[in-house]
């Protein structure tokens, strides 16, 4: 079995992307990890570089900066980078991680043998997992049907897949259609950290890639704006390779007291309700489950 590993990198130093620990917590799974590098104006490919594992290959690319999100695809021009890192894979299994998800050595094993069980099983096209998405700090967790609870992040190399977007794939069907894989669930869990990093770093990316979704100008993000409900306390331990990234914390992150719900937060709340009373569990799901490790 051969396993290729697989992400795009435009600036990730400059906007606070825990990218060298993401890399890194995926090498031991994988053959080689093919890496779609944009133009940096930071030292994003120089740490690349310093990681110095000769599985790592850097493909130099260029993105459209005319691109736009007029057609209801916003983040097209991330599904073109990310899939010029897909098609350059060789494995039997192609692996993907963005640059804020980090896998934790102790599920290694377990991602491993999920890969090697379902590798003859052609029925399964890809490879689930569920997700821990931090917030504010790495003591706290949004765990609300806001928030994604399990994506595709394996993808079977033999198949027809592709990338509208940022965060799922698609596998085509003849020349007019495309569909969400066929998958089975590892069992494991993507450590999520997009939201650890400083509100200074994570407004100057959004002002630096709204572009690729709408013209509009992005709020200011304020961590403290959130329902205090989709917030709890995470108490399992963080991957070893991103424990020198994480700022120090104390507690659960501090939500706003006065924060007015969205009419969204509201829904979710309703949601969260019925989940915590019957056992329900919301949140949609970009591919179909075949099979459950």
């Amino acid at each position: 079995m051969k396993v290729s590993g697989f992400t795009f990198l435009r600036n990730g130093q400059q906007l606070g992307y825990p990218f060298v620990a993401s890399i890194r917590s995926l090498l031991p799974l994988v053959d080689e990890f093919v890496i779609a590098l944009g133009p940096c104006d930071d030292d994003t490919e120089a740490m690349v570089r310093a990681i110095g594992d000769p599985k790592i290959r850097i493909l130099p690319t260029t993105w459209n900066e005319r691109m736009r999100g007029d057609y209801s695809v916003g983040g097209f021009v991330y599904g073109q980078q990310k899939s010029i890192a897909l098609f350059n894979c060789t494995g039997d299994w192609a692996f993907y991680l963005e640059a804020d998800e980090v896998l934790h050595e102790n599920e290694l094993p377990k991602i491993r043998a999920a890969m090697e069980k379902y590798l003859p099983d052609g029925r399964v096209e890809a490879l689930a997992f569920d997700y821990l998405h931090f917030y504010g700090n790495q003591n706290t967790l949004a765990w609300s049907p806001g928030w994604y609870r399990s994506e595709v992040r394996i993808l079977r190399n033999t198949i027809p897949a592709w990338s509208s977007e940022a965060l799922f794939f698609n596998v085509l069907e003849g020349h007019k259609k495309s569909r969400y894989p066929r998958a089975a669930h590892t069992g494991a869990t993507i450590y999520h950290y997009g939201w650890v990093r400083s509100e200074a770093q994570m407004n100057l990316k959004s002002a630096s890639v709204q572009k690729y979704w709408d013209d509009s100008k992005p709020a200011p993000l304020d961590y403290a704006q959130i329902d205090p409900a989709a917030l709890k306390l995470f108490s399992g331990t963080h991957p070893q390779v991103v424990s020198g990234w994480l700022p120090p914390a104390a507690g659960v992150f501090q939500a706003d007291p006065n924060h007015r719900l969205t009419s969204r937060e509201k829904k979710h709340r309703r949601m969260m309700w019925l989940e915590k009373t019957f056992g329900f569990r919301f949140g949609k799901r970009h591919y179909r489950l075949v099979a459950r490790d």
